[in-house]
């Protein structure tokens, strides 16, 4: 059924506040705001790119709460990882504009399912097999996928890059909040930019305005939020948004 007038405005402000939110905590917001843009009406990739749009200002926001707890992951300059990022998620966006999606949605559960183990035993993992210290080409190539696929389509990508770098560089999810949220912006940037240049995204100004909107104002109050919590609750609230994102892709593979 598609939403209509005020109450459709209404319904998108608040998939975007939520969406903004959760991405700030621990990630997941695209599993909230793609399927309300879709339900606005908009073709499944347009909403996708809508969602990516809409997203980065919110991730700005969180990012300017997080400014002074960044710092370098270990081994690895910031300013390259950044500038992976940024190449992956603009050739992310092109396969977006250019490729059918039914083929790569048909992982995405795995991924997630991967992610979400990861997460969970991660630092066991780590501690027995003594990893944790992958050298910088890797973990580079790692995050080109990563940033690859949140251009593309950016399901969870948070809570996979958290995943990766658990499991990589023995990075507890906790401290991996603020690195997170500044790669996610990152890859949203140049696939914005070129979802504003190639795409259709912007014929619907008004419902693009209320999503973003609210994404903004969750971006920043989720993120004072977040980063008041203790390291143990955070990480188990990643782990559950995994854990419930994965089901829910499960879920819809199977119909």
């Amino acid at each position: 059924m598609i939403l209509g007038g005020v109450a459709q405005l209404l319904i998108v402000l608040l998939a975007g506040l939520v969406s903004g939110a959760l991405n700030s905590v621990g990630g997941g917001g695209s599993f909230v705001a793609f399927p309300v843009l879709v339900a606005a009406g908009l073709a499944p990739v347009t909403a996708n790119a809508a969602t990516t749009v809409a997203l980065l200002p919110g991730g700005l926001a969180s990012l300017w709460v997080y400014r002074r707890e960044l710092q370098p992951l270990a081994g690895t300059s910031t300013r390259t990882l950044t500038a992976t990022s940024v190449v992956g998620g603009g050739l992310g966006a092109v396969l977006l504009l250019s490729l059918p999606s039914d083929s790569f949605d048909a992982v995405v559960p795995w991924l997630l399912a991967c992610a979400t183990l990861i997460l969970a035993f991660g630092r066991r993992v780590a501690a027995a097999l003594k990893t944790g210290a992958l050298n910088q080409p890797t973990i580079l190539g790692g995050q080109f996928v990563l940033a690859l696929y949140g251009g593309y389509f950016g399901g969870a990508v948070g809570l996979m890059m958290v995943a990766f770098w658990s499991i990589g560089l023995g990075l507890d999810p906790a401290r991996g909040n603020p690195p997170r949220v500044a790669q996610l912006a990152a890859i949203y940037f140049t696939a914005t930019v070129i979802f504003l240049l190639a795409s259709d995204v912007a014929d619907r100004p008004t419902t693009l305005a209320a999503l973003i909107a609210g994404a903004v104002a969750g971006g920043f109050s989720g993120a004072t939020v977040a980063r008041r919590l203790s390291p143990s609750v955070l990480r188990a609230l990643v782990l559950t948004l995994a854990i419930a994102m994965t089901v829910v892709y499960f879920v819809k593979a199977s119909r």
